[in-house]
């Protein structure tokens, strides 16, 4: 049976694909493959394009039709690069050093259990924000996200900067155990939709695991264009594809 080139699934990879911030197993890349012979197959992950690679693979970008890293930020289709953006140049300088500088303080000023190193990453899209720092090790990552649930770190965190920065029209996503993002309003996973055009695509689909609001895969998930699916992890990715694309 031929490829249905009008159909696109994107995924994004922490929860969906892989667990978080571990590799894709043989089994899923294998089940990528296969999807990709029935329709068009793309991801959109919140992460740069390096750790993509960890996890997804080094050849990610040729072994799917479309690489979105950042949120689509940063684009690949067929391997080629069609698009890229940077925040430093959008905000500017002295906004992103005041940004950076009350995120500091406020990190310093948090009472949490562990605090280790990388509190900020600064990719080419956003900013990720992490009162634990991004240096933890898989014990420390997995006590923090349950601290953060029951404590709602993030989320009260996040709060302040909406009341503080409310001028800069940022949005504030949380996703993954440890941290969350910071990017221009429009600029989350709907990004993407902008190399993915109406009159190319009869159906976009995506499937996701923070599809709730706030959570980094909502806005793509409810967007009017896009069919969304909520996963409960790899397998039940694999499972619902497997029945609503009959592989």
């Amino acid at each position: 049976m031929s490829r249905n080139n009008r159909v696109i699934v994107l995924f994004d990879v922490d929860g969906t694909l892989t667990p978080a911030r571990e590799e894709a197993s043989l089994e899923m890349k294998q089940f990528l493959q296969k999807l990709k012979s029935k329709v068009v197959v793309g991801i959109v992950g919140g992460s740069d394009l390096p750790k993509q690679q960890e996890q997804m693979g080094a050849n990610v970008i040729n072994e799917v039709d479309y690489s979105f890293s950042e949120n689509g930020l940063v684009a690949y289709k067929d391997g080629q690069l069609i698009g890229k953006q940077a925040i430093n140049t959008y905000l500017g300088e002295e906004n992103i050093k005041t940004l950076v500088n009350f995120v500091l303080h406020y990190i310093a000023d948090l009472d949490i259990p562990v605090k280790r190193g990388t509190f900020i990453e600064f990719r080419q899209g956003m900013l990720n924000v992490s009162p634990i720092g991004r240096n933890c090790n898989r014990e420390e990552r997995n006590a923090y996200e349950e601290f953060d649930l029951k404590n709602d770190v993030r989320k009260k965190f996040v709060a302040v900067l909406q009341e503080k920065f409310a001028h800069l029209n940022l949005t504030y996503s949380i996703g993954g155990q440890i941290s969350f993002d910071v990017f221009p309003i429009g600029w989350d996973k709907t990004f993407c939709l902008n190399y993915i055009k109406p009159e190319d695509y009869d159906e976009i689909h995506f499937f996701g695991d923070k599809t709730f609001p706030g959570g980094n895969d909502y806005e793509i998930f409810t967007h009017p264009r896009v069919k969304g699916h909520t996963t409960g992890g790899p397998d039940d990715t694999i499972a619902q594809c497997t029945a609503l694309f009959g592989l």
